[in-house]
């Protein structure tokens, strides 16, 4: 065994499924445990680490605390530009209860407003679920600019009149004009279905939009007659919050996966994992005490007796489910 002056002590792997073991001493202050772990593994050059929901046990912390702490030295550790080795980063719940916990911590400090490049979210999404390969570049999306022309001849008895009736005009269409500006990072993954609903609302409203998309973070800007502007704004703003709660969803359901498999019995009498959304609802509803939930299995709705874990559809063809906690014995 390695002898740390930082408060903790390396040994073999030995029988777990690892190649080091970092025992820490007790220590009440979880946040700079985790992050003397992270430094001490950079150091060593390795590429992944997996911590259990430290000081949840005999200390008996609170687990929400605990989740802030270590997201907290997890997400400052990612975010520094030095870091080269370590690429994943487990936090391993045995516990089912603190999921909740651990997701709520996350979601807390996404979307978040900061003024580097790359947002600290997605610095710890890359850390904490592992690196994902670049994603191939979208097709670039353009909003078909929108000019509507309108022609006023003014004639009157005099020059002065036609200039007074042309400002009264102008000062009238100012007057009825507004711009809004919608910044968010979400408005980049704008695919083809909200660009269509972009131009519609366009189409339809005497608007004129535009998408910023080369903007850091992207922009759309909506100009036109007040009450247009507002309602399309809204809309915008619904759209993104759709993408954001599909997002969110997407990320809680992995982390549920990575902590339990839900799985049907298929013909061939194998066992097959649920996708992971179906996966998510089932541990949901056990964790709600649900007797009940309706999943699809093969396109066909089976209604999931969660205390039996016998799933029946509506023929009375009944099928086995199986739930597979993950992380079991090992870190």
């Amino acid at each position: 065994a390695e002898q740390s002056q930082s408060g903790f002590i390396t040994t073999q792997g030995g029988k777990l499924l690892c190649s080091k073991i970092i025992h820490l001493i007790h220590n009440n202050n979880v946040k700079s445990q985790v992050s003397k772990v992270l430094n001490e593994c950079e150091l060593r050059m390795y590429k992944s680490v997996a911590f259990p929901a430290i000081g949840t046990g005999q200390a008996k912390q609170s687990p929400a605390k605990v989740a802030d702490d270590m997201l907290d030295a997890i997400v400052e550790f990612a975010s520094k530009r030095s870091v080269q080795y370590l690429k994943k980063i487990k936090i391993v719940i045995f516990q089912t209860n603190m999921l909740r916990d651990f997701y709520e911590s996350m979601k807390k400090r996404e979307y978040t407003d900061l003024s580097t490049t790359d947002s600290w979210i997605s610095l710890f999404k890359s850390f904490f679920l592992g690196r994902k390969q670049p994603a191939e570049k979208k097709k670039p999306i353009i909003l078909e600019k929108k000019v509507d022309l309108a022609t006023f001849q003014i004639c009157g008895e005099s020059k002065k009149n036609v200039e007074a009736t042309e400002s009264w005009i102008k000062n009238f269409i100012l007057k009825e004009q507004f711009e809004n500006s919608i910044s968010d990072e979400l408005i980049e993954n704008f695919g083809e279905s909200q660009i269509n609903t972009l131009a519609e609302l366009q189409r339809k409203k005497h608007v004129t939009i535009q998408l910023e998309n080369k903007l850091s973070p992207p922009c759309i800007k909506i100009s036109g007659i007040s009450r247009d502007v507002c309602f399309v704004s809204v809309e915008v703003q619904k759209m993104i919050q759709k993408i954001k709660d599909t997002e969110e969803e997407r990320s809680k359901a992995e982390l549920v996966y990575n902590l339990v498999e839900w799985r049907y019995l298929a013909s061939n009498n194998s066992f097959v994992p649920f996708d992971k959304l179906t996966n998510m609802q089932l541990e949901d509803a056990k964790i709600a005490k649900k007797p009940h939930l309706t999943v699809k299995i093969n396109k066909n709705n089976y209604k999931v007796d969660l205390n039996t874990l016998q799933a029946s559809d509506d023929q009375g063809r009944t099928i086995n489910i199986q739930r597979v906690p993950k992380n079991e014995g090992k870190l």
